[in-house]
């Protein structure tokens, strides 16, 4: 933290990995985050070190550095805490021995593949924003057949269910009998979005495996398997892009 200029308190929540940005706003709202005792009503409020942020009236818990986890997700799992439904989460399928963790993106209940995991809220926003200019790579299987045209149309970027997407970069890998192999790639990663610009064209996903997000790959991490990236190799891959060597706060357990 900025001890001389602060920031915005929601950031530090974030940062401190109690839940993302926006959700800090709403619990600012509902009442949950107060600062040196006095409930805040309004998330236009900077802190420094010097200041006592509470959430729920507990302290933000002791420093610790960002860290990031590779995690090969399997289908059937949820990508949240708390699912109403009662379906299994990625987060009850986690070793004990991790810290709380918060995912970078999702991976909806059928997909899977890589899905990184950090203790830094604020380092998790940077990540997703479309602005940093990652690229998410993913194999994907479909039902049918994706025309030369239709390609061209997804590199252009379609409007679908009155959704606009960014172009999409589609390559052909295989055909297989009435099913097709592709490696798609975007930016921006709406929520089911490859699935959806499927849909639009009529065409089914049978199967959606991330193999890359940004410069981070799933390569052969086993299904289940979490893998904590170095944090040399965390600062190397992001490219100065993204600031990793600054202390944040972390919940354990």
């Amino acid at each position: 933290m900025n001890t001389e200029k602060g920031e915005r308190v929601a950031k530090v929540v974030a940062r401190a990995g109690v839940c993302s940005r926006r959700e800090a706003e709403r619990y600012i709202e509902q009442g949950r985050i107060a600062v040196n005792g006095k409930v805040l009503t309004s998330p236009a409020v900077t802190v420094t070190d010097a200041d006592v942020v509470t959430v729920d009236q507990k302290p933000l818990p002791a420093k610790e550095k960002t860290r990031v986890w590779r995690y090969h997700k399997p289908a059937g799992l949820v990508t949240t805490y708390r699912d109403p439904q009662g379906r299994p989460t990625v987060f009850d399928a986690l070793p004990e021995t991790m810290p709380r963790v918060i995912s970078i993106g999702r991976l909806d209940l059928n997909s899977e593949g890589l899905l990184l995991l950090t203790n830094d809220g604020e380092f998790a926003r940077q990540m997703e924003l479309p602005s940093t200019g990652w690229l998410r790579r993913y194999r994907v299987r479909i039902h049918g057949e994706l025309t030369p045209e239709m390609i061209d149309k997804l590199g252009k970027g379609v409007t679908a269910d009155g959704v606009r997407y960014a172009p999409a970069q589609v390559v052909v890998d295989k055909k297989q009998g009435s099913n097709m192999w592709l490696t798609v790639s975007l930016k921006e990663g709406k929520n089911r979005e490859i699935r959806k610009l499927m849909e639009s064209f009529g065409l089914q996903v049978t199967r959606l495996i991330r193999i890359s997000y940004g410069p981070f790959q799933l390569g052969n991490l086993e299904k289940g398997a979490v893998d904590e990236i170095p944090g040399k190799t965390l600062i190397e891959q992001t490219g100065g892009k993204i600031v990793v060597d600054r202390p944040v706060k972390v919940k354990k357990g």
